[in-house]
């Protein structure tokens, strides 16, 4: 048995979510618990430092040292928060900050584009110098440069986790942006047939609308209450429904970069001769995602799953998971809380198995996921000096 934690902070920028597991087993057959679990909001004024950086602010090469280091302090100090006064941890698999992400661009001459690029600060080394743990971190460069999309890189530890032998089910993972998994009937080649991608916004424009909407004294809707007391707008849903990455077929990604504040402001554009309130704005970015999640399930999945689980902080949404069970009409919505797994820190325990897997020399990517050439070994390995 190997003590794990598991250390992300995703699109949302909520904070760090930090999970204390314990892991046996190889390969795909693991054993797992979730030891403990917890969420360590950043700072306030390291919060907003991050998001200008995502929003595209520009910074000198000084500012980003320092914001690298500050976001590194701060993952160092929930691993040790998480272990209180139990037995140290012997390693930790640390996701960081994503601040920016481009998928590879498949179409072109130019040949310098035809790789992703993805960056995440909270560098690992300050991480395992700080708290004297292993650490493994960087997960998505490897991947990218097997020609991959470096992102969703949790559908490996969804198979290992959560597939079934009679069943097809997807997990659906609800962050800043929406993703999923799905997994075939756990037999013959399954592996080969798992599939996953990025669906687009998850929570990332019903947060930015919430914060734009009560100048910045609120930051996301709680339940889904607000927007649940609104009407969606179906015809402005359904243009949305037309921008490109809904319609490109997977391998993809995306990110703040596509789905944020410039975004939201063209969806308050388009709802303006539509005259909708506050609440009916809310409901209709609700009705978005949960309508962009169904079309690329019905549009790209080889079926649709037996049943569906939710993880992520969009699982609280009791609206948005509402719209996804009448969307889905038959097909059952739950969330991973009921196969055993917490739907607030699946994604930590996610990079957790991740390092586990890094220090057994175990491919940790999937390329009929990411798009990549092969399985490669994810994550740098930093020790203390």
């Amino acid at each position: 048995m190997t003590q794990v934690i598991g250390l992300i902070s995703g699109t949302s920028v909520d904070g760090i979510d930090a999970a204390l597991v314990d892991i046996s087993g190889t390969g795909f057959d693991l054993q797992v618990e979730l030891v403990a679990g917890a969420t360590y909001p950043y700072q306030d004024d390291l919060r907003e430092r991050i998001l200008a950086v995502c929003a595209g602010e520009a910074i000198s090469m000084t500012e980003l040292a320092e914001l690298d280091d500050a976001i590194a302090i701060a993952f160092a100090q929930a691993a040790q928060n998480i272990q209180s006064d139990r037995q140290p941890a012997t390693l930790i698999g640390s996701h960081g900050q994503t601040v920016y992400h481009r998928p590879p661009h498949s179409q072109g001459l130019d040949k310098t584009q035809f790789l992703g690029y993805t960056l995440q600060l909270g560098r690992g080394a300050v991480i395992a110098q700080f708290t004297s743990i292993t650490t493994v971190s960087n997960f998505r460069v490897a991947d990218i440069a097997a020609g991959g999309q470096g992102a969703p890189l949790v559908p490996p530890v969804d198979a290992a986790l959560f597939s079934h032998p009679q069943e097809a089910r997807c997990i659906q993972n609800i962050g800043g942006i929406g993703n999923l998994t799905y997994l075939p009937p756990r037999r013959d080649h399954w592996l080969e047939k798992i599939r996953g991608w990025d669906t687009g916004p998850g929570n990332s424009l019903l947060d930015l609308a919430v914060n734009y909407l009560t100048n910045g004294t609120k930051t996301y809707d709680e339940n889904g209450s607000w927007a649940a007391s609104g009407t969606p707008c179906h015809a402005l849903v359904e243009h949305w429904l037309q921008q490109e990455y809904f319609h490109l077929p997977p391998p993809k990604s995306t990110g703040r970069e596509l789905f944020g504040v410039d975004y939201l402001q063209e969806c308050i554009k388009d709802a303006e001769s539509y005259q909708l309130n506050s609440a009916d704005l809310l409901a209709t970015l609700t009705e978005l995602t949960a309508a962009s999640i169904v079309h690329n399930y019905r549009t790209f999945l080889p079926e649709m799953p037996q049943k569906v689980f939710l993880c992520g902080g969009g699982s609280h949404n009791l609206y948005l998971k509402n719209r996804l069970q009448q969307l889905l009409e038959t097909v059952p919505v739950l969330t991973t809380d009921e196969v055993g797994f917490s739907a607030d820190f699946k994604e930590a325990i996610a990079f957790a198995v991740l390092a586990y897997w890094r220090q057994l020399d175990f491919p940790g990517n999937l390329p009929t996921v990411t798009g990549a050439s092969q399985r490669v070994l994810l994550g740098e390995i930093n020790f203390r000096q």
